[in-house]
């Protein structure tokens, strides 16, 4: 079991206060750019200010929920920040989620206001729409549309410690397909905070691309409290595109880049397409997290620009951050790095004892990051989270001699497509609705720089279904990214003698090419 080392918390109560600094010492400064805002941290504060008094003016109350469909956008980040202010809790949701997802959503978290980013994202606009939704004006950050007001909603107690206090909940499909709301509460996210000074040792002279989304742990937690509390440009970006980033690596000195694999590889392919070279840049960092890096990747990526890419590793459980590769100490290897401070891991077999040193085994964590829990759901809490505090985090690790954490596989089906979750049990859930299908498996699998979804179906007997209608029906109901890639038709789905689907067998089928008892639709 790894020691976990301490480290100086940022002394604040709540996180909109990580801006006061910075607005005292340099309130000209530049917090946040979007494609429309330019915002000092005197202007954010104001703005932050504004809206939360137009959010109780709204019904809002202390321990309400408020939950906001968008887009990374500068109107996003105030809303957050406008939500601490008030004591409730920020529900960020990612506008190009389908309206079954956000429907569920907004079931399951009881939200007091839904507000979307109507000005931003047309996928929020359409949302907005289907919701009633009236549109607003904002001080300093545009137009959002506010849906109707819940008035059965019930408030939850608000505590003053920031350990209790909840600050934002993110939402993941989990494991049985049902919605899980990630608890993650001030002092959770005000550590994470700590560590970007600390680790990436940011500063008000670094400017951060804001291009991971908001509505997932990595852009709300490390990218915008992060950036914010150590006085940085976030340049925040609605949606990854290489032009878009080479743009603002040549003219807005981008100093700090963090993304996922997928993103790196879709600049290299760009790049050799287009011929643009990476060269006559400013940045200090490049970064990677969020799915599993291969050496070829990394290679490519630090020959093009021509520096280390550092990489790490998180869950949205921890806030995220659990392992970090240091920056005075650059691999050659694709480990996620050293534990983070503060956080204890586990490596144990099957039996729940500690593997020997270098062994593999599952990987268990615990720390001042660990989420307060999964709204309304102390069973599958305590499933996850045992009475000591660990939590299982469903992937397998080793340990090198140096420290260096290495995720060799996983426990659990999850695949991970451009660093986004995706749960196989909920695109079988939808796949499974539809009347032509009797049943099916959907499976991860490997491509250069990224994993993707691939489903194995049975269809009915004398129920046809064209790829383009089942891909329509699909898309109503998934986000783009958990769509299947691939869609496979079989006779019958391999399966043991008590009917269970053999997931093993399919991962295998999915990772060749199909053959004559496979039809690809």
């Amino acid at each position: 079991m790894s020691e976990p080392h301490s480290v100086p918390a940022i002394e604040f109560r709540r996180i909109h206060e990580v801006i006061d600094p910075w607005v005292h010492s340099q309130p000209q400064g530049t917090a946040l750019v979007d494609k429309r805002f330019r915002l000092g941290y005197a202007e954010l504060a104001t703005a932050v200010r504004g809206a939360a008094l137009q959010l109780r003016e709204l019904g809002v109350q202390p321990g309400d929920r408020v939950m906001l469909v968008a887009e990374n956008c500068a109107a996003l980040a105030v809303l957050v920040l406008a939500a601490s202010r008030c004591d409730a809790w920020a529900v960020v949701v990612n506008a190009r989620l389908s309206p079954r997802e956000i429907d569920s959503f907004i079931e399951h978290s009881g939200a007091r206001r839904v507000l979307y980013a109507s000005d931003v994202s047309k996928e929020a606009a359409s949302h907005a729409d289907r919701a009633g939704a009236v549109p607003c004006a904002w001080p300093l950050v545009g137009e959002l549309a506010v849906g109707p007001l819940n008035e059965t909603a019930s408030p939850e107690p608000v505590k003053d410690e920031p350990a209790d206090q909840v600050a934002v909940m993110l939402y993941t499909s989990g494991t049985s397909g049902e919605p899980k709301g990630v608890m993650l509460t001030h002092a959770n996210l005000l550590y994470v905070a700590t560590l970007s000074r600390q680790l990436r040792q940011l500063s008000p002279a670094d400017s951060v691309y804001g291009v991971l989304p908001m509505a997932h742990v990595v852009g709300l937690s490390s990218q915008l409290v992060g950036s914010l509390s150590c006085g940085c440009v976030l340049h925040l970006e609605e949606r990854f595109s290489p032009q878009a980033l080479v743009n603002a690596l040549r003219e807005a000195g981008i100093t700090v880049l963090i993304g996922v694999p997928a993103m790196y590889a879709r600049l290299l392919e760009w790049c050799g397409r287009t011929g643009t070279v990476l060269d006559g840049h400013g940045l200090r960092i490049i970064g990677t997290a969020g799915a599993p890096l291969t050496r070829e990747l990394k290679s490519a990526v630090e020959l093009a620009f021509g520096m280390p890419l550092q990489n790490g590793y998180g869950l949205t459980e921890m806030s995220p951050t659990i392992a970090q590769t240091l920056l005075e100490h650059p691999r050659e290897d694709c480990s996620v790095g050293p534990p983070v401070p503060g956080v204890e891991v586990r490596i144990i077999d099957a039996s729940g004892n500690d593997v020997a040193p270098g062994g593999a085994g599952e990987l268990w964590v615990r720390g001042p990051n660990l989420m307060k829990g999964y709204y309304k759901d102390a069973v599958q809490t305590r499933a996850a989270v045992n009475a000591d505090g660990w939590l299982n985090t469903g992937d397998m690790a080793r340990q090198g001699e140096d420290g260096g954490l290495f995720i060799v596989g996983r426990t659990r089906e999850l695949i991970i497509r451009s660093g986004f979750n995706v749960y196989p049990v909920e695109v079988e859930q939808v796949l499974n609705s539809h009347p032509a299908i009797v049943q099916s498996a959907v499976v991860g699998r490997q491509v250069e720089g990224n994993e993707e979804v691939v489903a194995f179906v049975e269809l009915a007997e004398g129920v046809p279904v064209a790829r383009d209608e089942l891909e329509a029906y699909l898309r109503e109901r998934l986000s783009p990214y958990k769509v299947p890639a691939e869609i496979r038709s079989m006779m019958q789905l391999p399966a043991a003698p008590t009917g269970k689907l053999l997931k093993s067998e399919i991962k295998k089928l999915a990772a060749s090419a199909a053959d004559a008892s496979q039809t690809v639709l």
